[in-house]
């Protein structure tokens, strides 16, 4: 008859890693539900200069306006009448949204000012227009 060892088995460390992924995963999924997205206005132009500038955090919709005074709002022209629409879309989603016009020097001042009523009238309180020291 053969001798049994009266030592128990050694079992093999090891970690389980399955909840450490479950806590990385959920919080990825906390992150881009909750990040904030910018939404450009995908136009270049040529910004005023001013002497006084006071810089805004936290902007996250910009409308840009060409010397040929077309609307631009995520790289898409935009019709004057359909400002409004749009920018309540990004208000529904974001109701703390902030607006930049960011206006090109020769645009007509006429048309900065249709898209700040806008804007306004769309719900928004932050418009700032930029521009450049």
């Amino acid at each position: 008859m053969a001798k049994k060892s009266l030592r128990p088995k050694e079992e093999e460390a090891a970690i389980d890693m399955t909840p450490m992924l479950d806590v990385v995963f959920i919080m990825l999924i906390f992150f881009i539900v909750t990040a904030a997205f910018v939404k450009e206005a995908g136009v270049t132009v040529t910004k005023p200069k001013a002497e006084t500038l006071s810089k805004r955090d936290k902007a996250n919709v910009f409308v840009g306006i060409t010397a040929n005074s077309e609307i631009y709002i995520l790289k898409k022209q935009v019709a004057k009448e359909d400002v409004r629409n749009t920018i309540e879309g990004f208000v529904l989603e974001n109701p703390e949204s902030t607006i930049v016009i960011q206006a090109d020097v020769l645009a007509k001042t006429g048309v900065v000012l249709d898209v700040m009523d806008a804007a306004r009238a769309a719900g928004v309180e932050k418009i700032s227009v930029a521009a450049e020291e």
